[in-house]
């Protein structure tokens, strides 16, 4: 990313009001993975960013992409996939990932002005691996339209389920548990109680200046908790932080729990355009319902306040449906050049979109809303 100026990088993705809409398409962000280590050759994910540019020399197009030697960070799941062409003799390392890294949030991935230019990046992926002898071009988190461009060109379409809270131009909290039948808004309110009141616990948000390298160094303890648990080893490392709140803080929202003056749990989230990407969460103190609370209800807070339409809360969880966070579709889009392995990944995933499809019709049937209201 050093290397691709970056007002030309931005300049080809969504921008309002000389931002990039989405935080993690910019290329502050996307440098900073990159400069801290986070993701580089050492850490199985080399950079491979493909530019295009047309007869002047002009940049019309690029694609954020990943040379891969394994499958981790990545929240689409293919282990499966590769273990099948191993044992058919096949090699399915190294791939090509056209991804944010470790971030499970949709937005463009194929960055041109044009369907014409977006479908040059996608013949160049396919060019670049065949040449190559790579088994596989896997784009995560695309777009419906982007999804739909892929098809077209003969990828492979995967769909799977996260959990997004919508903001009906709610006035406060309690508005919008007005939405909710009686008992989840009993319930909601007694998770908010206990995980704040029975122990005398406050929050606050920090964003812009209020990220100091303290501020920092405790949010990273939290992060270590959380992904030392959760997969082992977490994949930012301590200077990812510093160098993203260098480059976007105003873009960066942390909420810290503090028992008096001691903070003792934190999330990570960054803020869109049009949404809060909530990330990461640790804690110090097992404290009842406090992940809910910073998690997914202060984040709805957050987002009645600064009127963001949508709260993207991360990953799988059906546990947040209880929350008022609704079931919305993600998609995947995959290259597979072994044709063999190419028919067999088809028949599963018109397997898994059917089972996704089946899957999200019985969630509606339990979201926590009065009936006939929207979410």
């Amino acid at each position: 990313m050093a290397e691709i100026p970056a007002a030309v990088w931005n300049a080809l993705a969504p921008q309002h009001d000389g931002l990039v809409d989405n935080p993690f398409l910019d290329h502050r962000f996307l440098l900073a993975l990159e400069q801290s280590g986070s993701a580089s050759n050492r850490t199985g994910w080399q950079p491979q960013h493909l530019l295009l540019s047309d007869s002047t020399g002009t940049l019309v197009g690029a694609m954020p992409l990943y040379l891969k030697s394994h499958s981790q960070g990545e929240y689409v799941f293919d282990h499966g996939w590769a273990d099948a062409f191993q044992r058919a003799g096949g090699e399915y390392y190294p791939k090509l990932q056209c991804a944010v890294p470790f971030t499970p949030v949709t937005g463009p991935r194929f960055l041109a002005k044009d369907d014409a230019s977006r479908t040059a990046l996608i013949r160049t992926a396919e060019t670049l691996a065949t040449r190559n002898n790579i088994s596989s071009v896997h784009a995560t988190f695309v777009s419906e339209a982007e999804a739909d461009l892929a098809r077209g060109s003969g990828w492979l379409v995967r769909h799977d389920t996260q959990y997004h809270w919508h903001n009906d131009g709610f006035s406060s909290f309690e508005d919008f548990l007005g939405t909710l039948s009686s008992r989840h808004r009993k319930v909601t309110r007694r998770e908010r109680r206990d995980a704040l009141e029975a122990d005398g616990l406050t929050v606050k948000w920090l964003t812009g200046a209020d990220l100091t390298e303290a501020v920092w160094d405790q949010f990273f303890e939290f992060y270590q908790d959380t992904g030392s648990r959760k997969w082992g080893r977490p994949y930012l490392n301590r200077r990812f932080f510093s160098l993203l709140s260098e480059a976007m803080a105003d873009r960066v929202l942390l909420m810290f729990a503090y028992d008096g003056d001691e903070p003792i749990a934190g999330t990570f989230s960054m803020i869109g355009h049009d949404r809060l990407y909530g990330r990461y969460w640790g804690a110090t103190r097992n404290v009842p319902f406090l992940h809910f609370e910073l998690c997914y209800y202060q984040a709805i807070d957050y987002a009645i306040a600064h009127k963001l339409p949508v709260v993207e809360a991360g990953a799988q969880g059906e546990h947040k449906l209880a929350r008022g966070y609704a079931p919305a579709t993600t998609r995947s889009v995959h290259w597979i050049g072994h044709p063999g392995l190419r028919d067999a990944v088809a028949r599963f995933v018109a397997q898994e979109r059917a089972s996704v499809a089946r899957e999200q019709e019985q969630l509606e049937r339990y979201t926590p809303f009065r009936h006939g209201d929207p979410h």
